[in-house]
């Protein structure tokens, strides 16, 4: 028996959720398009309800159980897109609803998910340990377990996303897809695959937590080893059976990204697009900017969420700038004698570089007697920029180390 949803299947979904799941905006961009030499667009699931696009599969879920189901309640695991979506779908449908998060989720999300009525419990360091949990309350207490990407109602609702895809981009040849379980990009790669198969289907994973490509190669879902990527959105350990048969069939490639990739599509989209979106919610951009040839245009990268802790925010901002060449960080040696640090302090003013910490080493085994090393943090506009100061320090005879 197949777990893929018919084209019918999503059509009606999307007819259902009218109402429920908001159409969210297509935005062009012009600073993907002119990397990726033709038309690129954004679609906003980052402005869904909840801030992803996990209450289409979630409402469509759980709006089918049986009155008996429904009064015995449901029970989710999740870092907390999911939680949000299953918490604001038992509030519309009546349901007490249970979320097992792990240890450390962001606590936006949790706040939010406790805002929506659900009851949050933590367990675990992952989605997946926080499953397992899940799973044992459901078998103790008669919950229904709406799991985050692994049941065919799950993906039919997730797949609505690609038929509005195709209504806002009829003339898309690529669409890109931030991929965690599965849930998602089967959704979208079933609806758009079914009505247009030229259309090639990208899934897009962090390199920390790239299970989908282990798993395609091998012909079947292979759990990840450890989880290392600051996208928990998409931090899954096992690809799911369900979506894993319409990943295989519809979904014509998984590339993955790094985590300086990631940052800096989030800077990105925040600073260019004006949209504030989450590490896995960056994913698609971070594919396109990596390797924007390797794409055919008209293109589509789906922000997936846009759901981020701000203190997590802080840190992906900075490591994005870092990324993007913006933070210079080096290490200086000046004469110990007095206006030597002035003396590099000027030379940094003359490049344009904002020094922003300077910390002294006065007492090491490598320094001569009249010497101080100096580490020093500037602001740059870029890595050209950051290349010609350190090009500038050492024209002056400094010895300079990064």
């Amino acid at each position: 028996m197949t777990s893929i949803p018919s084209l019918s299947d999503i059509a009606e979904a999307r007819e259902f959720l009218r109402g429920v799941a908001i159409e969210t905006p297509m935005e062009e961009s012009r600073w993907l398009s002119s990397a990726a030499g033709g038309p690129v667009h954004l679609k906003c699931e980052n402005l869904q309800r909840t801030g992803s696009f996990k209450i289409r599969g979630a409402y469509l879920r759980m709006s089918r159980l049986s009155e008996q189901e429904r009064a015995g309640g449901v029970v989710a695991a999740s870092a907390g897109n999911h939680a949000q979506g299953v918490a604001l779908a038992a509030q519309l449908l009546g349901i007490k609803a249970t979320v097992f998060m792990p240890e450390g989720a962001p606590i936006p999300k949790e706040r939010a998910t406790r805002g929506y009525g659900a009851d949050v419990r933590f367990h675990g360091h992952s989605v997946d340990d926080a499953l397992v949990a899940a799973k044992e309350f459901a078998a103790e207490t008669g919950a229904v377990l709406i799991h985050p990407f692994d049941h065919i109602d799950i993906v039919t609702g997730q797949g609505t996303c690609g038929l509005e895809i195709l209504d806002q981009a009829p003339d898309v040849k690529t669409v890109l897809v931030s991929t965690g379980g599965g849930g998602f990009i089967a959704g979208i790669a079933t609806a758009i695959k079914s009505k247009r198969p030229d259309v090639r289907v990208i899934g897009v994973q962090a390199e920390g937590a790239a299970a989908y490509v282990d798993s395609l190669a091998q012909g079947r879902p292979v759990a990840w080893g450890q989880m290392s990527t600051m996208a928990d959105g998409i931090a899954v350990g096992c690809p799911g059976q369900v979506p894993f048969e319409a990943v295989q069939k519809y979904v014509d490639e998984v590339v993955t990204v790094s985590e300086e990739s990631l940052s800096r599509a989030l800077l990105m989209t925040l600073e260019r697009a004006k949209l504030l979106v989450e590490p896995a919610g960056a994913a698609a951009v971070a594919a396109l900017l990596d390797d924007p040839d390797r794409f055919e245009t008209p293109a589509v990268a789906v922000l997936s969420g846009g759901n981020v802790d701000p203190l997590l925010l802080m840190r992906v901002l900075r490591h994005g700038m870092a990324a993007a060449g913006r933070y210079l960080f080096f290490r200086v040696r000046i004469p110990d004698l007095p206006g030597g640090l002035a003396t590099l302090l000027n030379e940094l003013a003359g490049v344009e570089a904002n020094v922003l910490d300077v910390v002294h080493e006065r007492t090491s085994a490598h320094l001569h007697l009249d010497e101080v090393e100096v580490a020093v943090q500037v602001e740059t506009r870029g890595t050209p920029h950051a290349d010609r100061v350190l090009a500038r320090l050492r024209e002056c005879g400094y010895h300079v180390s990064e």
